[in-house]
């Protein structure tokens, strides 16, 4: 009997949920003009790959390669499901991690990176080198160095910090502003952990660094410490 884990049921279950209202407040999800945005609910996706997340990489992979970007928020959906899973191996979780970084030309935009790199990315790397890490903050491409900055939210949430920073300072005045953001986050939940290591940095950066960055970066502080940070940012 054929499994109904594929890509084709996939797409037909997908297209069964397509709404034009909203295909149109999602138009702004497209990463090129070759993209097509269905109309689909981001939580109806995420029920979605949740039924399919035993579906084989191979079939993960043609959604990956579909122009639909829903098919893409699928496929990226499933491999984060697999990589949360208790029950998931390490050889598997290695091939998940294998196959973002094989296809992250496919993993183009800010959503697709944000909803798999913690877990699928970051997870793996936890108990390894974070080399991979570097490598891809130093792309050409901003979904790449997105990539290495959300990763660490996984580092993070075990009170693993060294890469955040140090990762956030490589990437403090990258061209991209979804980079700026991305650190700004980075940085506000890093410094949850450590208060005393985010105000270092910002005493260092805090007047050149991006005021997005700043802004999120300082989002917990209270506010005469987080007018201080401001501040130094309008004098310079």
């Amino acid at each position: 009997m054929k499994s109904t884990m594929n890509a084709d049921v996939f797409l037909k279950r997908l297209k069964a949920l397509r709404s034009p209202a909203v295909a149109k407040s999602h138009s702004h999800l497209a990463s090129d003009k070759d993209d097509e945005i269905l109309g689909i609910r981001m939580g109806q996706v995420f029920a979605l790959a949740k039924e399919f997340m035993s579906m084989p990489l191979d079939e993960v992979e043609k959604l990956l390669e579909n122009p639909i970007h829903e098919m893409r928020v699928g496929a990226v959906s499933i491999m984060d499901f697999q990589a949360r899973s208790k029950k998931t191996a390490v050889s598997r979780r290695k091939e998940l991690f294998d196959l973002y970084i094989r296809r992250h030309d496919r993993i183009n935009t800010w959503d697709l990176v944000d909803r798999s790199a913690p877990y699928v990315v970051g997870g793996y790397l936890f108990d390894r080198s974070r080399k991979a890490l570097y490598k891809l903050a130093k792309s050409k491409k901003m979904p790449e160095r997105r990539t290495a900055i959300v990763s660490t939210l996984y580092f993070i949430g075990k009170g693993d910090l060294d890469d955040s920073f140090r990762l956030a300072e490589i990437l403090l005045h990258d061209k991209e502003d979804l980079i700026h953001k991305a650190n700004g986050w980075a940085l506000r939940f890093a410094g949850d952990k450590d208060r005393k290591r985010l105000t270092q940095l910002l005493d260092k950066h805090a007047a050149t660094m991006p005021r997005v960055t700043l802004r999120y970066a300082t989002e917990h502080f209270d506010k005469k410490l987080r007018d201080h940070y401001l501040n130094l940012k309008k004098a310079a």
